[in-house]
């Protein structure tokens, strides 16, 4: 396959996921927003106030760039989980497949879908962030390539997912008990410096921890752990999840059975 016909698909992948994404806005672009302007409201507002100040800044700040990196996880894991399963629902995928697009751009075309509602989501949180609180981005560098890359990292995880999962509830499964959890005591809410030496070091084996913190540096310029340590933390999770889509893909487990 050429390479200009190769772009063509890829750009035509990408522009289907980014149809999507925009058609059901009320699903994709709303209900996040609506979830993390009550997260400003009743830990920030309400809540924040009794707690003070975390790191030297005021929870609502501290808090802010917790959300967002939450908000980007969850829409751009629950975006390819949900359009690749569609696919595989719909039997749509294997018009996909019998075709000369290589199986690297499928992947990366259903990633780029991820990356784009995640960024989508993280900016209308922003904006939703900015009416409660300050924030004046110290490093713009690395918050651009923490978003990005942990939107990468999560689109990859629902690739995955959406592989195995065989009906509509083995999509929520993996959100439900492992992602959520993760998320929650990945220092979105409170800095690990504030838990005993044990649960730091439990802590520290969570990777949502390393995306969260670095996302905080970018912002506020404050984290908890080293931002090269969250850099390749990042980029071998970026790897061993491609390398694993990759061979799921090339070999038609959960797709071709």
């Amino acid at each position: 396959m050429e390479l200009r016909a190769q772009w063509n698909a890829f750009s035509t992948l990408v522009i289907k996921e980014y149809n999507r994404i925009v058609r059901i806005w009320i699903q994709t672009i709303v209900p996040p927003a609506i979830t993390m302007t009550l997260y400003f409201i009743i830990f920030g507002s309400l809540i924040g106030k009794r707690i003070g100040q975390m790191d030297g800044f005021d929870y609502m700040q501290f808090m802010a760039p917790g959300l967002i990196m939450l908000s980007v996880i969850t829409n751009s894991y629950g975006n390819v989980v949900s359009s690749f399963f569609g696919a595989k629902f719909g039997r749509h995928i294997e018009e996909m497949l019998v075709s000369p697009m290589p199986n690297y751009l499928i992947l990366w075309g259903h990633v780029a879908g991820g990356v784009i509602r995640g960024l989508f989501v993280g900016g209308v949180v922003t904006v939703v962030a900015l009416f409660f609180t300050k924030l004046e981005m110290q490093h713009p560098w690395i918050v651009l390539t923490t978003v990005v890359l942990t939107a990468i990292v999560f689109s990859l995880g629902g690739f995955i997912n959406a592989v195995f999962a065989k009906k509509f509830d083995d999509i929520s499964i993996v959100p439900t008990f492992i992602l959520t959890p993760l998320t929650y005591l990945g220092g979105v809410f409170y800095s690990i410096s504030l838990l005993p030496p044990f649960w730091q070091h439990v802590s520290q084996a969570n990777p949502i921890l390393y995306m969260v913190n670095a996302f905080r540096y970018g912002v506020l310029g404050s984290s908890d752990i080293p931002i090269g340590t969250a850099y390749a933390i990042i980029g071998v999770a970026i790897a061993l999840l491609y390398g694993v889509s990759m061979y799921l893909l090339n070999r038609g487990i959960g797709i071709r059975e």
